[in-house]
């Protein structure tokens, strides 16, 4: 009975250990971790390097691209596309510049954008057929583009490896085996283009705006572009089915009142002005070949 008693009692303490351990660890990642993001200004927990948000990114796009039905095959609508993101890439901050940034349209019917970690943007047909003008193409990449450089994605894989970390250690201290903690986080980092590319909070959604605005004026673009593309994807909303796209973003509405705000106020000097661009001829002339 003692010797029983004192092997338990070891257990237990070793169980105890590796739950405060795992609680340290993740505090002193959060702490190490935090950096100040040059293009929001907040401070984010951040646990990947830029080369391993490249290489999610990288690993995740081909599933994605084919199961949105591949790459459009016109070249013409490839390059205007990439030319615009190009442009709107330009300029952003800091090391986000430094990102292989690719614009990709998928042939799909689907509504929907959609960014991966480390500078891979896409957009389907779909959602292409529905804008009338280059400002609104504009809107639509600056928003995912905003994600990027927001780190969303990359903030909410490390949140979540950091809280695995936690219960794993709860795990092994309530008496389950746990995974090994080696390969606890990668599996995060794994699935982290999928499971969290359709997990984007109200609070991101809206900074995304806040950026993609600010990089249309800073581009040259007319900023109610932004607002357009909302008012399409709520009008898509209302007759029927809904666009795939509000399962990755909030309804519009929610959207259209906060970029409404900016253009009333910070940005209205950039709209309707003859100095920042619309491009509706020229964006309808490429829609045909859609």
């Amino acid at each position: 009975m003692t010797i029983q008693f004192l092997v338990s009692r070891r257990r237990r303490l070793g169980s105890i250990n590796w739950l405060v351990g795992g609680i340290l660890w993740a505090l002193l990642v959060f702490v190490l971790g935090c950096t100040r993001n040059p293009a929001t200004g907040r401070s984010q927990l951040l646990v990947l390097s830029q080369s391993q948000e490249i290489a999610i990114g990288r690993e995740a796009a081909p599933e994605l691209i084919e199961a949105y039905g591949g790459k459009l095959r016109n070249q013409s609508v490839q390059r205007y596309v990439t030319k615009i993101g190009d442009k709107i890439a330009s300029h952003v901050e800091g090391q986000y510049r430094d990102l292989p940034w690719t614009f990709t349209v998928l042939d799909s019917e689907v509504i929907n954008a959609f960014a991966l970690p480390g500078g891979q943007i896409f957009i389907t047909r779909g959602l292409l057929e529905r804008l009338d003008s280059e400002a609104a193409l504009a809107g639509v990449l600056s928003h995912e583009i905003g994600h990027v450089t927001g780190q969303h994605i990359d903030e909410q894989i490390s949140h979540s490896a950091v809280a695995g970390v936690v219960v794993t250690g709860v795990g092994i201290a309530v008496g389950n085996d746990g995974d090994d903690l080696a390969s606890y986080v990668p599996m995060f980092i794994n699935v982290g283009g999928q499971m969290y590319l359709l997990n984007f909070s109200r609070s991101h959604e809206s900074e995304a705006d806040s950026l993609g605005v600010r990089y249309m004026v800073e581009s040259g673009y007319d900023p109610k572009g932004m607002l357009e593309v909302l008012e399409v994807l709520n009008s898509a909303s209302e007759g029927g089915l809904p666009p795939e796209f509000l399962s990755t973003h909030p309804h519009p509405d929610t959207r259209i009142e906060t970029v409404s705000a900016l253009l009333d106020g910070p940005y209205a000097y950039a709209v309707g002005s003859p100095d920042y661009k619309t491009g509706r001829s020229a964006y309808r002339k490429i829609r045909k070949g859609l």
